[in-house]
């Protein structure tokens, strides 16, 4: 259980952050990085859900998915020693079912004969933009896994590239399952 009475405590004054170790760590460290960013996408799936409260099935699967983010937070904020994994760390199962949700969404979907320019629906423009962060955080976890001596498990980031493709599927789906995507038309301002 996490309890949190106080949540100002000054130690970060210093331009440091603590680890979920007690290690302390610059605040431009990658790992922080790391998990800020995921932090990052879990906020622009929050505002996503302001706009999906009537599409039931897709705002439980947004639910979900912010949890696992703060799974993913916590496993980032505890690097594995050792090969030791004595934290909560995301796994398979997680990652299967984002796959599970992305093929429940996009089987109601026709396919794309382009590109889809962000935008449509508001829903459908807040999910590019977790899309992107998304991605983004996938960038700097694969990063922070080539630096020696630092570990990221393979599921979170697996996990974090099946959520990108999972919220670009579900951007379709927030757009009337497609119908109001914006196609991209190459060269059409030439």
């Amino acid at each position: 259980m996490v309890l949190l009475n106080r949540i100002y405590t000054k130690t970060g004054d210093d331009g440091t952050t603590a680890l979920g170790t007690g290690e302390r760590r610059p605040k431009y460290d990658l790992r922080i990085t790391a998990y800020g960013t995921v932090d990052e996408t879990n906020a622009a799936i929050g505002v996503v859900r302001l706009h999906t409260r009537d599409a039931v099935e897709l705002d439980a699967m947004l639910a979900r998915i912010q949890n696992d983010l703060f799974d993913l937070g916590a496993d980032l904020a505890v690097p594995e020693r050792d090969g030791k994994a004595e934290r909560l760390r995301v796994v398979a199962s997680q990652v299967e079912r984002l796959e599970h949700d992305i093929d429940a969404l996009n089987d109601k979907l026709a396919p794309l004969t382009s590109f889809v320019l962000p935008g449509g629906t508001p829903a459908a423009a807040y999910l590019h933009v977790a899309r992107t962060i998304c991605r983004r955080a996938e960038r700097v976890m694969v990063e922070l896994a080539a630096q020696p001596g630092e570990t990221v498990g393979a599921a979170g980031i697996q996990y974090m590239n099946r959520l990108s493709d999972f919220l670009f599927v579900a951007s379709r789906t927030a757009n009337h399952n497609g119908a109001g995507d914006v196609l991209w038309v190459p060269g059409q301002n030439r």
